[in-house]
């Protein structure tokens, strides 16, 4: 059975909804899924798992993620971004570029964002998004995030200098709305801001060197075996043939190297462990002196070369973070 993470190269104008059903003709199999929404402005990398390998996209989904993006200061619209209806337009002409990079370290480290209301996050039950577009005035909740990195690239003025598009780089934590970002910068220096373009170029691991568009997997479909997608994205641990045999069964074995530690496994931030021949096995979580499977994967049935659908192995493939 093909099992997998397909690295996609998602075309603008698509929800990440619409990749997934496209993936389900192209592999053959009702069970895709993707780890992390991209909004349909947007392009770049959209992890998705095929058959056996959804079940690593919940520990995908919660990684760090990288961007390129264009923000638009001097013009707010309702959506934080170029989608939605331009609600305030202010000169930026006075906008110096020290007072761009200050505002950007301002909104670096740990921060409290606001997501957009036109975010999928749901409020008593319904998509703020639902909520905003029948009319209702959506303001959610700050939450803690993380922005490892916001660096600019490029400044410059269009609409005759009455507005600026600054070029950034983003790497940040899991739930970060980099249209809040754009918005934020853009109320910080008193103009309004909202975000024009938006390419992800990683999730954890993965990078958008190994992405493909929809038409290139049509063609090749070009799989990540779910050994190597695990082995680049957790912490590893090697078994013997007796521990493989009792992690198998789900049985439990002697904890990890790193038990006891902060850097210990868990059920949350399990292990990846694998047997003498590199299949991967089950995902482990340290308890006392004991390691448990939080997963356990069938052995034997993961590996594959190509099939009917042109799919190759990439075992041998080196991936970002190893």
């Amino acid at each position: 059975m093909l099992s997998g993470l397909v690295i996609v190269d998602k075309p603008q104008g698509w929800t990440s909804h619409d990749v997934v059903g496209r993936m389900r003709r192209i592999a053959g199999t009702r069970k895709v899924g993707h780890a992390g929404t991209l909004d349909p402005m947007a392009t770049g990398v959209l992890v998705v798992g095929i058959n056996k390998a959804t079940r690593l996209l919940t520990y995908i989904v919660g990684t760090s993620k990288t961007y390129t993006a264009t923000v638009r200061l001097g013009e707010s619209t309702v959506t934080d971004d170029a989608e939605g209806e331009v609600t305030a337009a202010r000169s930026a002409a006075a906008v110096t570029d020290d007072a761009i990079r200050a505002g950007v370290a301002a909104l670096t480290g740990e921060i409290e964002q606001v997501p957009s209301s036109v975010s999928a996050i749901k409020v008593n039950g319904e998509r703020a998004y639902a909520r905003v577009r029948s009319g209702e005035a959506v303001k959610l909740s700050a939450r803690p995030v993380t922005i490892h990195r916001f660096e600019v690239h490029e400044i410059r003025r269009v609409r005759e200098g009455e507005a600026l598009d600054v070029n950034v780089t983003v790497e940040c934590s899991s739930g970060t709305y980099i249209r809040a970002l754009a918005r934020d910068l853009g109320e910080a220096l008193g103009v309004g801001g909202h975000l024009t373009a938006l390419r992800r170029t990683q999730v954890g691991p993965y990078t958008l060197d190994q992405a493909h568009t929809l038409e290139q997997l049509a063609e090749t479909l070009d799989v990540l075996e779910i050994s190597d997608a695990a082995r680049a994205l957790m912490p590893n641990r090697e078994l013997s043939e007796a521990e493989t045999t009792e992690i198998s069964f789900g049985r439990r074995i002697a904890a990890g190297a790193a038990a006891g530690t902060p850097g210990a496994a868990t059920a949350d931030s399990p292990a990846a462990a694998f047997a003498p021949d590199g299949t991967l096995v089950a995902l482990l979580a340290d308890a006392g002196s004991y390691a448990k499977p939080v997963l356990v994967f069938a052995p034997d049935n993961e590996k594959h070369g190509s099939d009917k659908h042109g799919s190759k192995n990439h075992s041998n493939e080196k991936q970002a973070g190893q």
